[in-house]
């Protein structure tokens, strides 16, 4: 399971210097109030709180003062294959700045070892525009600034992958998917049908034990017109995003509603389950493409009333 997200957000004078400033190919620090030079630099002073506005041009060297191995990176790190993180010190800055070190093994990095800022030839206005590597004492080739605007704004992608452990009841919902089914649970007490099915009946707490097909025809209860665009959307707004009440469920389950002008979407409309082709099927309920208008009347008002 993946939970993930694009971060957007402005970095202010501060941060958009000194992001500008990798774009370009120079480390840019900012000078604190007792004279030293952070980098990245600071807002505010962490001593004194007082606004940081003269900004430095510092050489792309500096110092490990300390260091660890990554022996098996995770996605979304600098390299596919181990490396170092270490704080370096850059020359003429009196703060260390976290950053990934381009090594074969722990033995070739050291605290106090020299190293060199080895740029993209790409770069974007991004801590990612470099890694560092030893400095071999070679003239450094100079890099050509990158045309553009200064970086006033920028996406981070925050995401979240985890393994989930199914409980019967769910593997049950999930393999049922695989089948072209849609599978509940009924409590022996109540007899509410549940789907996703459920281990226990919230309203009395004893084990769902029974197995339910249910029907692919529904009903919208509620729904949401998404009308606002986002990163890695893969539908254009305006659509419907809606409760469905399948036939003979005690919940509703959503999911988008297409096929359908989303001005036309509306409470109690009749709606039946579109699958994606068999080849594409998974065990997930992306199993469903979505679900579209059925061709039959609304369902009056009393029937879902309950289930809002």
């Amino acid at each position: 399971m993946t939970v993930a997200f694009d971060y957007t957000r402005s970095t202010g004078p501060v941060i958009g210097r000194f992001l500008t400033g990798l774009r370009d190919a120079t480390i840019v620090g900012g000078r604190l109030a007792d004279g030293r030079v952070a980098v990245p630099p600071p807002e505010f002073d962490p001593v004194s709180h007082q606004a940081v506005t003269e900004f430095v041009e510092l050489p792309d060297t500096g110092t490990v003062t300390s260091w660890t191995w990554v022996s098996e990176p995770v996605a979304g790190q600098p390299f596919e294959r181990p490396f170092a993180w270490a704080l370096i010190t850059v020359d003429g800055a009196g703060t260390p700045w976290l950053h990934a070190v381009d090594v074969a093994s722990p033995d070739d990095i050291e605290t106090g070892m020299r190293v060199r800022a080895r740029w993209s030839e790409e770069r974007t206005g991004s801590v990612n525009d470099l890694v560092f590597e030893p400095d071999t004492g070679d003239r450094a080739v100079a890099q050509t600034p990158a045309a553009g605007d200064d970086v006033s704004r920028i996406v981070t992608p925050v995401g979240l992958d985890y393994h989930y452990a199914a409980s019967p009841e769910e593997s049950s919902f999930f393999r049922g998917l695989a089948e072209g089914r849609i599978l509940g649970q009924r409590c022996p007490k109540c007899r509410k049908v549940y789907v996703p099915p459920r281990g226990a009946c919230p309203t009395d707490g004893v084990p769902t034990a029974e197995e339910v097909e249910l029907s692919q025809v529904g009903t919208v209860t509620t729904f949401c017109i998404v009308n606002v665009p986002f990163l890695g959307q893969k539908i254009k707004p305006p659509y419907v995003s809606a409760y469905v009440l399948l036939d003979g469920a005690d919940i509703a389950l959503q999911h988008l509603i297409l096929d359908i002008p989303a001005e036309e979407v509306r409470m109690g409309m009749r709606v039946e389950a579109v699958w994606k082709p068999r080849e594409e099927w998974g065990t997930s309920i992306e199993n469903i493409s979505h679900f579209a208008p059925a061709d039959e009347p609304d369902a009056d008002f009393d029937s879902y009333k309950h289930h809002l």
